[in-house]
């Protein structure tokens, strides 16, 4: 659940051994050099000389030092551990042991580059991304093809696909997770009667869905908050921990809101004021929080009030823009139903009828499929970005980049 444990070393070697250790070390690429250019001569010549020896310093894998120390021995040179220089955080680099993992990195990458301190929530991220698309692509049939094309993708077939082969466990998870919901809704390329409404059908119940869905959102973001108070003890201690927004401050908050909701939902008096006892404890926490990071004085007070009033309002928009959710899947359902609809009156006909039917079924499912499937890609990916990572993360790492053997 943390990036790859990294080692400040000095790469040092004899003068005239230099450039020799420099290629092994490019050979490995293993080692973010410090360094303003990849050209080794470039490298090599900003080298920190004593006498007769040279050394290079960077940063590289702790399991990957032993492999490049015996290497380097080779030619009379050696990796040596340093300290860790006071702030200065080492680069990251996240653990693609396994094919999940490699599938799932992207998602975090593409945000951004989690801090070398923070908690990798690879993982979680993958497995929150896969429940939420499913929930909006909930169709059994439909599914199944998702779980297709993922086992066509590990077999590595088409080969032009081959370059997407990597992400075969992610298209897997979300076929699984689509099928899963298309069993609980009763969607088997629509309605179709192949498979038994489960929980609930979505186009005859969707205000339960749409609780659903916002209940789905809490659990959600309070695990993405759970996260987040870990992530900033490691960044700044117990005390950034205790008052950021997105720390204990900001997870009683939304534990307050959420349960206000949920007592006036529930007409559960007792939650309600408990509930708001826990939101007003979030509010002073933060409020502190706010305060001090402006400096205090009446400005900074004046300030954290405003901050104060813009939490509860992202928090509660937060927590009901996981409605999206259900109001996606509902889509899904409806489309479903107006091509299934769309057969049945057609193959009635007879003749002509059952032949167009059949077109109209696969071409409507065809159409539903592609572009369903796109539109929940991206709200998964939104409510995930905005709603979840916006927690997780408030600084940015910096990336690990290995020098190469190419950079020669």
């Amino acid at each position: 659940m943390t990036p790859v444990r990294m080692e400040r070393i000095a790469v040092v070697a004899p003068e005239d051994a230099l450039r020799r250790a420099l290629a092994l070390v490019a050979d490995a690429g293993v080692v973010d050099v410090d360094r303003t250019d990849d050209e080794l001569e470039t490298i090599a010549d900003a080298a920190v000389r004593r006498e007769s020896v040279a050394a290079v310093a960077g940063w590289c894998p702790a399991q990957e030092r032993p492999g490049l120390a015996a290497a380097l021995a080779e030619v009379g040179a050696a990796a040596v551990p340093l300290p860790v220089p006071r702030g200065v955080d080492p680069p990251s680099l996240l653990r693609a042991d396994g094919p999940v993992r490699r599938s799932f990195t992207p998602l975090i990458t593409t945000y951004g580059t989690v801090p070398y301190q923070d908690v990798d929530p690879t993982v979680l991220a993958g497995a929150a991304y896969v429940l939420m698309f499913g929930m909006m692509f909930g169709d059994a049939g439909q599914g199944l093809l998702l779980v297709a094309v993922g086992l066509l993708l590990r077999a590595g077939w088409p080969r032009r696909l081959a370059r997407w082969r990597s992400a075969w466990p992610f298209v897997l998870g979300a076929g699984v997770a689509s099928t899963a919901f298309g069993v609980l809704y009763g969607e088997f390329f629509g309605p179709t009667g192949v498979v038994p409404v489960l929980w609930l059908d979505p186009l005859d119940d969707p205000v339960e869905l749409l609780s659903a869905g916002v209940a789905a959102g809490a659990v959600l973001l309070a695990a993405a908050y759970a996260v987040a108070i870990v992530n900033r003890w490691r960044e700044g201690g117990p005390r950034l921990a205790v008052y950021a927004a997105s720390g204990v401050a900001g997870a009683a908050l939304f534990l307050g809101i959420a349960g206000i909701a949920g007592g006036l939902l529930l007409g559960a008096d007792l939650l309600v004021v408990a509930a708001a006892v826990i939101a007003v404890a979030g509010l002073v926490l933060a409020g502190v929080g706010f305060a001090a990071a402006s400096g205090g004085g009446a400005a900074g007070w004046v300030q954290a009030a405003v901050e104060l009033f813009d939490i509860v309002i992202r928090t509660g928009s937060n927590l009901v823009s996981f409605a999206r959710l259900a109001a996606f899947g509902l889509v899904h359902a409806a489309i479903g139903s107006v091509v299934w609809l769309g057969t049945t009156a057609l193959a009635s006909g007879g003749g002509v009828g059952i032949a167009a039917a059949v077109l109209v079924f696969l071409l409507g499912n065809a159409l539903a499929f592609s572009l369903e499937a796109l539109v929940a890609a991206i709200q998964a990916l939104r409510l995930e970005f905005y709603e979840l990572f916006s927690r997780v993360f408030e600084i940015e790492g910096r990336p690990f980049r290995p020098w190469h053997g190419e950079a020669r």
